[in-house]
């Protein structure tokens, strides 16, 4: 598939998605004077692995690391929920060179990345105890990549943005009516994100998704 016609597969895509919440949004909309929507901001707390482990491995050290995020979510009635989140990923490594699967240091210090913003579908199941909430979602969502070395010249530097999608699931407990604690693991992929240069680590250990799966917590301010 050519660059044009993969980013025209990526748009139709994501169009599909905003297609779908909108009109779930659009059919749970209660008539006037009928309960209201519902709005909710969070913070949260967790730890990714990344699907590209060798890679993130080769430069950072680790594929794992620590991702702090927020955002905010609008609950129907009926239990459907709509939001958008941002995140942070950030690591300090070195640049490295790659041959027949050798790793060479090139004590060129960089730092890594990873802020995605995602917009994300799900439903709140309503249960028998109602101060634990078990919910799951899915969306898509836009990953913006960069690295970065002090003494490096504009070319040599990198950042882009990607379009992945993600699918999530998770609980929350309901400490008072405006306060909630909630654990959560995702899912995510991110296609053709990596291994563009064909001199790069990423091509190297022939690894293009930037995505992986992520355990956070989250502290919900909102009913």
């Amino acid at each position: 598939m050519t660059p044009r016609l993969a980013s025209l597969a990526r748009g139709r895509g994501v169009a599909l998605v905003l297609a779908i919440v909108l009109v779930l949004v659009a059919l749970d909309t209660p008539p006037a004077g009928a309960q209201e929507i519902g709005f909710r901001g969070f913070g949260d707390v967790g730890g990714t692995r990344f699907a590209a482990a060798h890679s993130f491995d080769a430069v950072l050290g680790t594929h794992r690391g620590v991702v702090f995020g927020g955002g905010i979510d609008a609950v129907l009635p009926s239990g459907i929920f709509v939001g958008v989140r941002a995140s942070r990923f950030q690591k300090n490594g070195t640049r490295v060179f790659v041959l027949d699967d050798q790793v060479f240091d090139l004590g060129i210090a960089t730092t890594v990345r990873v802020i995605p913003i995602q917009l994300t579908g799900g439903y709140r199941f309503k249960v028998a105890r109602r101060h634990v909430v078990p919910y799951v979602a899915g969306g898509v969502g836009w990953f913006r990549y960069s690295e970065n070395s002090d003494f490096a010249d504009t070319s040599e530097n990198v950042a882009d943005t990607f379009t992945g999608y993600h699918v999530l699931g998770g609980a929350e407990l309901r400490m008072s009516r405006s306060i909630g604690v909630a654990g959560e693991a995702e899912w995510s992929v991110v296609p053709d994100a990596l291994g563009h240069d064909p001199s790069g680590v990423s091509s190297s250990f022939d690894e293009t998704d930037l995505g992986g799966i992520t355990f956070r917590v989250k502290v919900v301010i909102g009913r």
